[in-house]
């Protein structure tokens, strides 16, 4: 491997979010069905495993195998709840990596993968160039590589594994469920909370604007530094949003960061984390600003907007929330709500509003 820039290390910095492994001969010495199953997981691999689990990366399985032998060898090693959505069958790789980013909801270049044979990594690479393509050998330098390094690590780093398999049994469940989507989601009994951000929030903040893609409004990242400054600006108001259910807390998964002003407010970023795309609670925070907006006395809330090329559901959400385009910049949209029609949650969604996050107006600023 080549050694990075300054500049292509900052811009690589904690990209993957989840490492998929083979399994013969990278995770454990041997092949599985010409071991009578007796194969003995490396622990070098298997220590770099848990150490990158509490970075808050996750790890998935790209492995040519009988699936019932391996999840049971796995078992028996007490490693297989140490991997999410594992992807063990006779597929080319690059379809099993699809299907793990499909299911995690990430873009194809936040996985890593590793696998002893160079055919299959030549084959992922071809297929999908955004992966990083490790072989085994390179692991030692592993911990050090920009893209396996997130800038800060969290509390909900350490628990993003747990909250994923608590999302597998969501999933199964629904897919079991004999209602309607509307009677699952009530099932669930979800409650969203909004707060103003604090200072122990930021660092998540910051991780967030570098891991949503799909449903960030601009594709912007904001430092812990700029989030700092923001959050205690008398011009700004900076909101985070946790959801949890009977199943768990999906932890931190939104924020918006909205400048007050008159006669509008403006919205510069709001972003969802995409794990929670499918829970209908996209519009609750756009909903809360627009309302809290509108009773500071705005008579309209504009809405920066970037196309990325993946983040078409966050436009959709704009669009229902009653946001048109007012003017266009290349890919940078101006968005804006007469703020007429703000649009109520749902039944099944309880909805608990910090104190701080109905701040009192700014006085004397202008846009």
């Amino acid at each position: 491997m080549t050694t990075p820039s300054t500049e292509e290390s900052a811009a690589r910095r904690g990209r993957v979010k989840c490492v998929v492994w083979d399994l013969d001969n990278t995770l454990w010495d041997g092949v599985l069905l010409e071991e009578s199953g007796a194969v003995v997981p490396r622990s070098e691999v298997v220590d770099l495993i848990r150490r990158l689990d509490r970075r808050g990366i996750l790890h998935s399985i790209a492995s040519r195998n009988d699936r019932q032998a391996a999840m049971e060898r796995l078992g028996e090693l007490g490693l297989d709840d140490m991997f999410v959505y594992p992807q063990i069958g006779w597929n080319p790789k690059s379809s099993s990596l699809r299907e793990v980013a499909r299911s995690l909801n990430v873009g194809i270049d936040a996985l890593a993968f590793v696998d002893d044979e160079p055919f299959e990594r030549a084959e992922v690479a071809h297929a999908l160039p955004g992966v990083l393509c490790l072989a085994p050998e390179d692991l030692a330098g592993a911990l050090d590589l920009p893209e396996l390094t997130p800038r800060f690590v969290t509390d909900e780093s350490a628990r993003r594994r747990d909250m994923y398999r608590s999302q597998t049994v969501r999933e199964e469940q629904e897919r079991t469920f004999a209602g309607t989507p509307e009677e699952f989601l009530a099932e669930l009994k979800m409650e969203f909370t909004i707060r103003r951000a604090g200072l122990d929030d930021l660092q998540r903040a910051e991780e967030l604007t570098v891991r949503t893609n799909q449903l960030n409004s601009t594709g912007r990242t904001y430092s812990y530094e700029e989030l700092a400054g923001l959050s205690t600006s008398p011009d700004h108001v900076l909101l985070v949003a946790e959801l949890t259910d009977r199943y768990g807390s999906y932890g931190t998964i939104g924020l918006a960061l909205a400048e007050r002003g008159r006669p509008h407010w403006h919205l510069r970023l709001l972003l969802m984390s995409c794990r929670t795309m499918s829970r209908g609670v996209g519009t609750i925070l756009l909903n809360h600003v627009m309302r809290t907006a509108k009773e500071a006395g705005a008579e309209a809330l504009c809405a920066d907007f970037v196309e990325t090329g993946r983040n078409r559901m966050m436009q959709i959400t704009y669009a229902f929330a009653g946001f048109t385009e007012v003017s266009r910049d290349g890919t940078a949209l101006l968005l804006k709500s007469d703020l007429r029609r703000i649009q109520d949650p749902a039944d099944y969604i309880r909805i608990t509003i910090g104190d701080d996050a109905v701040p009192t107006p700014a006085t004397g600023v202008t846009s």
